[in-house]
């Protein structure tokens, strides 16, 4: 069985273990930076890798107010966190959000923040977002194909999320970053159609490897789209790829550059075929304020019930430190000891 990957009492004995000037060390040397945070769960399509058709959402009043959330990052900074991402479901939904981002930036020690979208309500929210002090976006976008888009997405909106990765170059995004998540049997045609509209439009074009994340009661590994597969189609179209020389060891792409000479890059989110457990630098915090070490995680911490039950802010980053500590080695993915999260992935945050 496997071990708990958070104490039920945090705070209790692990309070004095660390001064709050350490850094998020786990037990395995990694450290921890990186705060991707849910600001909430809806999401404007019903992507089938991602949610089911119908589904309850949470009640607004158990969803983290802006101000709780930039409470968690302020308590988080001093533990090392400088880096964060907002995601949801469909953050640009969350009304105000620009608002949140204008705090976040605020925050002495943060000197990153970026966003992940789907894309559709971007292009009226470009300026304002980058005004606000968002700096970094991703589009997720698995088609360019619009009728294979709405079999994917169970909704319209292919022609607003072009319009808004434009909108986002316009208003200083560079470069824009298009996620697409590779599906054996349903997006391989598609995998060199935006690897040449990366190339055309200066956008970053990142193939993610399918991960057990979806609605389905059981995960199809035959419809992982490898990575080395992903790069034998666009060599046979573009000429081989090489890895990029200015590689950042923590994130979790692996970039590739063209050898023709052309400046676009590909990076390849491989969770399957080349786990990237070993250099994690990542922490989740859910919409409901549910703090996940790990994306599949079995296990959470309840930082709401910390900011809403008067607790101050050592609570809180002892609370912090002790999921980290608990972190498991990796996922398991390619074990039989793999258990499958009970969050989709709209309720864990992208």
């Amino acid at each position: 069985m496997r071990r708990s990957l958070v104490d039920p009492d945090p705070v209790s004995h692990l309070s004095d273990m660390l001064p709050p000037a350490l850094p998020l060390v786990d037990s395995f040397g990694r450290l921890h930076n990186n705060l991707r945070i849910s600001v909430t769960d809806r999401c404007n399509i019903r992507c089938v890798y991602c949610m089911p058709e119908t589904v309850r959402f949470l009640p607004r009043a158990e969803v983290l107010r802006f101000e709780e959330i930039a409470r968690v990052v302020r308590a988080a900074v001093p533990l090392g966190i400088d880096k964060l991402r907002l995601t949801g479901g469909e953050p640009l939904v969350r009304r105000d959000l620009p608002r949140l981002i204008t705090l976040l930036a605020e925050i002495d020690g943060i000197r990153d923040i970026a966003l992940t979208t789907n894309g559709i309500l971007l292009a009226p929210m470009a300026r304002q977002l980058w005004d606000a002090g968002l700096r970094r976006i991703n589009v997720s976008l698995d088609t360019l194909d619009p009728t294979r888009f709405e079999q994917l997405t169970r909704r319209s909106g292919f022609e607003q999320v072009i319009e808004g990765i434009h909108a986002a170059r316009e208003a200083g995004f560079h470069p824009v970053k298009i996620n697409a998540v590779a599906i054996k049997g349903v997006t391989e045609d598609d995998v060199v159609p935006l690897a040449r509209f990366g190339r055309d439009h200066g956008c970053e074009i990142r193939f993610i490897e399918y991960m057990p994340l979806d609605a389905g009661d059981a995960w199809e590994r035959g419809k992982v789209l490898f990575a080395e597969e992903i790069l034998d189609r666009l060599a046979a179209e573009f000429g081989p790829l090489e890895p990029a020389p200015d590689q950042d060891p923590r994130a979790p792409a692996l970039d590739y550059v063209y050898t023709d000479g052309h400046p676009a890059r590909v990076g390849l989110i491989a969770s399957v075929s080349r786990p990237f457990c070993g250099s994690c630098n990542r922490l989740r915090l859910t919409a409901d304020g549910k703090l996940r070490n790990c994306l599949f995680a079995l296990d959470e911490t309840d930082l709401r019930a910390l900011l809403r039950g008067g607790a101050d802010d050592e609570a809180l980053r002892a609370a912090i430190r002790a999921s980290v500590a608990a972190k498991w080695e990796g996922h398991e993915i390619n074990t039989a000891r793999f258990i499958k999260p009970a969050r989709l992935m709209h309720a864990i945050g992208g």
